[in-house]
């Protein structure tokens, strides 16, 4: 496996294996990385000749009042865990290599980024959009793999793509989950015990939708009635948004598509932002 730093040895690298006939699957992250990422890893392996990891903490994709400090970084576990699952390259650029002094350049996309954690995190997406722009034309990957438990920076991302003629594929990996359902995410380690079970009703909120459609229920103001009841229930839960998506678009859904249909959460426990999302 090639562990790469710098824009232009990555460049090269690309020339390279374009130059040997072999398709690229990109798998982005933030670093820190877990079994989530190891799905991706997984599924971009299936889809590409080559798997190249990004590992970069984004910081445009931190607002003001996010630490980004404070965001974990394993860089040499990330490596090793990243060639013991058979990627071919991890590219760890730092944050001087990705905007360096004089970096002006943003890219925006003004729809689907608008609803949901756009309202919450004005900024956010912005730093995602431009961030993936950059990784998309230093990579030139045929193929980005995401997860759905970012349901929206994935639709974000897709949209760029398409509106820019990037010539990318979007693959979305499904939810990995632990043992008690929680979604995988970093920062479930921060969770005390106390706050993973006020995590869970999150999980379960989205168990009851998904058996509220099953016995035919399609109104989405009904779902979302109960889901605001479940977590209002749980004094450590400070809900954000509970919504009923189109999983393209992100608009609202007034009455709900089963299959198509994407039910999304938000919500602090105490301090920590929790995000999860469910297909109904």
């Amino acid at each position: 496996m090639q562990k790469i730093e710098s824009v232009p040895e990555m460049r090269s690298a690309t020339a390279q294996f374009k130059q040997a006939g072999k398709t690229v699957a990109l798998v982005p992250t933030s670093g820190a990385l877990h079994e989530g990422h190891a799905a991706l890893i997984a599924l971009a392996k299936t889809r590409a000749d080559v798997v190249v990891v990004s590992v970069f903490a984004n910081p445009l994709a931190f607002g003001a009042s996010e630490n980004l400090a404070r965001y974990p970084r394993t860089p040499e576990s990330d490596a090793r865990l990243c060639a013991e699952l058979g990627a071919d390259v991890v590219f760890l650029p730092s944050t001087e290599e990705m905007f360096p002094r004089g970096f002006s350049t943003f890219v925006t996309e003004e729809a689907v980024s608008k609803p949901l954690c756009g309202i919450s995190r004005p900024s956010h997406f912005r730093g995602v959009t431009t961030g993936m722009a950059k990784l998309l034309n230093v990579v030139q990957p045929a193929v980005v793999v995401m997860g759905q438990r970012d349901a929206q920076q994935a639709a974000v991302v897709r949209k760029m793509i398409k509106d820019l003629e990037f010539g990318v594929e979007v693959v979305v990996a499904p939810i990995v989950r632990e043992s008690d359902g929680l979604a995988v995410t970093v920062r479930n380690r921060e969770l005390t015990s106390g706050q993973r079970l006020e995590a869970l009703a999150i999980h379960g909120a989205l168990l009851k939708a998904k058996e509220m459609v099953a016995q035919g229920v399609r109104s989405t103001d009904r779902i979302i009635a109960e889901a605001t009841h479940l977590l209002g229930e749980r004094r450590r839960i400070r809900v954000i948004y509970i919504s009923m998506v189109d999983p393209l678009t992100m608009e609202q859904m007034k009455e709900m598509v089963p299959g198509a249909t994407l039910l999304a959460i938000a919500a602090w426990i105490d301090e920590i932002r929790v995000i999860d999302n469910v297909m109904l």
